[in-house]
């Protein structure tokens, strides 16, 4: 985690603050960990957002009941093996 060297003063309306607030009390964390982290999005890179957005996905798929959460390596071999499966009938090569 990068060390904290500055400090800001930041002013929000009522209902801004009220957003922010929500989302901290949500997800256990800090109101300046929820700025941070809006900070992160919006200045990252397409990359960077797109990994982001994976995770948040792969994080909210977990099922409660304790099964693993969705394996997304595993995902892409059975649409691969799939698309193999359909292009060998017709004798295609996949590219």
């Amino acid at each position: 985690m990068p060390v904290m060297e500055r400090r800001l003063q930041l002013l929000l309306d009522q209902d801004r603050y009220r957003l922010v607030a929500e989302e901290a009390r949500r997800t256990g964390r800090s109101v300046a960990a929820v700025i941070r982290e809006a900070i992160d999005l919006r200045f990252s890179s397409d990359a960077d957002r797109r990994a982001s957005a994976a995770r948040r996905f792969l994080e909210m798929s977990k099922n409660s009941v304790g099964e693993d959460p969705f394996d997304l390596e595993e995902f892409k071999a059975s649409l691969d093996e799939e698309m193999d499966h359909r292009a060998d009938p017709l004798g295609l090569e996949r590219p």
